[in-house]
Order: structure tokens, then C-alpha cells, then sequence
């Protein structure tokens, strides 16, 4: 059992690579900023980037284009970025937690549970505030890993990667479906439908200023755990004989999972496949250390979402494509090539 841990040990250590992770963060961020440069510039109106400029620098509140910059596009391509971080260090956790290359927070039933909770919240409160919609995104993100968890237990044979994906489709079915029923009776569905279509086209700075703590705060402790995800990762028996306390990792690690997913879902609705592509790209790039992961996988999903974001306003303008369908776009064909690989765990 020592030869297995140390050979354990000795695998991740070979395959540390924090040149290409500096690399990857970099190059990343230097393409993040010319990405929410992109999003602030590109639009229903077109702005040059020396008006956007002006915009930061000598703002006046009698230019139309100045008003556009700070009050709608700055703010929604900051959120993009944050809620981009936040889904893709969420599914990173949880793949590394659960050793589950299908974990993530749309397929877990995290989004849905959370979308759940914000609907019964516009269906029995009056004009409920975006801090009282961002905690019920919380406990609606915790309900749905649940009963995900839950339902997945009942196996005979255990939480199979394929079983867990399984139950949670049937769990995200059956609260989108009790969502809507809500929605319907109380009359409530035009105030949701913005969270069903996935996007960032509403936010303003009030929920910005929301998702910044959160976001750091998550971000803080997800890197904090890296070390003890990595462990996690080898397998549960490896990180007990190391001397990992698994239950405490678990308990934090979920913590900051409902706190980055809540957060994302309360401003951006159901935008899936963040979580589950991003990891698995990063993971290829910089290898299986999750000291590494995290903090690339933050800047590679916010990169991910403020281009998907550009491109939902480039499709068919004046309109707007739902961001979502552009994530779902890409995270479809690579969610069935997962499965197929894992299903020969059934």
C-alpha cells in the first residue's frame, strides 16, 4: 500500500509543469483583456476603442457611447468573466473531488437546482433583491448535488462516473420541469426566462459588486485546497493513507463549489458546459497537479465566456443568441465523447 502511495505521489510529480501553467495564465490574461475589449467595442452599436478609452479616462454622463461603455458593457463583460472563472474552478473541484470526468456544475444538478430555488423565490416574494436571489441560488445549488448524490448512491454497483451523469440529467429534468410549472401558475415566467436562456446581457454593476466577493472568496479557498484536491484525486484510500482528512476536504471543497456555482447561476442563469470542458482542456495542458488547474482553469473559463458572449451578439444581430447555446454548442459533442469513454464503467 506505502509502494502505491509513493508511486502515487511520485506520478504527479512528474508531470508538474508550472513553466506551461505560467504560460497558460499569461498568455490567457492577455488575451482575456483583448476579449472584454472585444465585448465592450462590438455590439448592437459599433464604438471605437479610443471612445472607450474616453469612457474610462474622462467619462461624461451626456455622451450616449460613454453610457453604453460604463453602464452596459463594462459591467456585462466583467460578469462574463467572473461567471466563466467561477464555472470551470466549480467543475474542476468537483472532477477532481469525485474523480469524475463528467462532473460538473449543469450536469450535477447544481444549475438546475439553483434555478429551482431563485423561481420559487419570484413566485412567492415580491421583487425579491439580488442578494436574497443570489442565496437561494446558494441552497438551490446544494439541493440539486443532493439529490444527485443521492439518487447516484442507490446504485447497486456505486457511483459510476456514467450513473452519476445519468442521475444527474434526471434530477436537472425534474426540477426544470417543476421550474416551469411554477413559473406558469404564478405568472412568473417572463422574470425567469432570462435565467432559463443562460446569458449576461441584463447585468449592471449591483451584481457585479456581488459576484466580486464571492468570486474571490471562492477563488481563495479553491486554491487553498489544490494541494488536498490533488491528493483526492489519486483516490480516496491513497489520500486517507496520506493522512488526508477527507471529509473536511469534501465539506470545503463542495462549499466553495455551491458558493462559485450559486453565484454564477444568481447573475447568469443556466450557462452549462463551462465547467466540464474547461478542466479537462486545462488538465491536458499543465497536467493532473490541481495547484495548477484551478488558477488556470479560472482564466481559461473566463476567456471562454466573454468570447462566447462576443459571439452571441455577432450571430444574428441586432438579436441575441442565448450565451448558453454557444457554450452548449461546444460542451454537447465533448459531454458524449466523455461518456462514451466512461461508459465502460456500467
Amino acid at each position: 500500500m506505502q509502494a502505491n502511495h509513493a508511486n502515487s505521489k511520485q506520478h504527479v510529480k512528474s508531470i508538474y509543469r508550472p513553466k506551461t501553467a505560467a504560460i497558460v495564465i499569461i498568455a490567457g490574461l492577455c488575451l482575456l483583456a483583448a476579449a472584454i475589449a472585444s465585448s465592450i467595442i462590438y455590439g448592437a452599436a459599433n464604438i471605437k476603442l479610443a471612445t472607450v478609452w474616453e469612457a474610462l479616462v474622462r467619462f461624461d454622463a451626456n455622451s450616449t457611447a460613454h453610457q453604453i461603455i460604463q453602464r452596459l458593457r463594462m459591467p456585462r463583460a466583467l460578469a462574463a468573466a467572473l461567471i466563466g472563472g467561477a464555472l470551470a474552478v466549480s467543475g474542476a473541484i468537483m472532477q477532481g473531488m469525485t474523480r469524475n470526468a463528467l462532473a460538473s456544475p449543469s450536469i450535477m444538478g447544481v444549475t438546475a437546482g439553483a434555478t429551482f430555488m431563485m423561481s420559487i423565490g419570484f413566485a412567492f416574494m415580491n421583487s425579491p433583491s439580488n442578494i436574497t436571489l443570489m442565496l437561494l441560488s446558494f441552497a438551490g445549488a446544494g439541493l440539486g448535488a443532493g439529490l444527485v448524490l443521492l439518487i447516484g448512491s442507490l446504485s447497486r454497483r456505486g457511483l459510476t462516473p456514467v450513473k452519476l451523469a445519468l442521475a444527474g440529467s434526471a434530477v436537472t429534468a425534474l426540477l426544470s420541469s417543476i421550474s416551469s410549472a411554477i413559473a406558469i401558475h404564478f405568472n412568473v415566467a417572463k422574470d425567469i426566462s432570462f435565467w432559463y436562456a443562460g446569458g449576461v446581457s441584463g447585468v449592471q454593476w449591483v451584481n457585479v459588486q456581488l459576484l466580486v466577493p464571492v468570486s474571490i472568496i471562492g477563488l481563495l479557498l479553491a486554491i487553498a485546497l489544490s494541494r488536498s484536491i490533488t491528493v483526492m484525486s489519486l483516490g480516496e484510500e491513497v489520500a486517507t493513507g496520506l493522512g488526508q482528512r477527507t471529509g473536511i476536504v469534501k465539506f470545503l471543497g463542495t462549499l466553495v463549489v455551491l458558493l462559485l456555482t450559486g453565484a454564477a447561476v444568481a447573475v447568469g442563469g443556466t450557462i452549462g458546459f463551462v465547467g466540464l470542458v474547461i478542466p479537462h482542456i486545462v488538465r491536458f495542458i499543465v497536467g493532473p497537479d490541481y495547484r495548477l488547474i484551478i488558477p488556470c482553469s479560472a482564466v481559461v473559463g473566463a476567456l471562454l465566456l466573454v468570447f462566447a458572449d462576443v459571439a452571441a451578439r455577432m450571430i444574428n444581430p441586432p438579436f441575441e443568441t442565448p450565451v448558453g447555446a454557444i457554450t452548449a454548442i461546444i460542451g454537447v459533442p465533448f459531454f458524449l465523447y466523455l461518456a462514451r469513454r466512461e461508459g465502460r464503467g456500467l
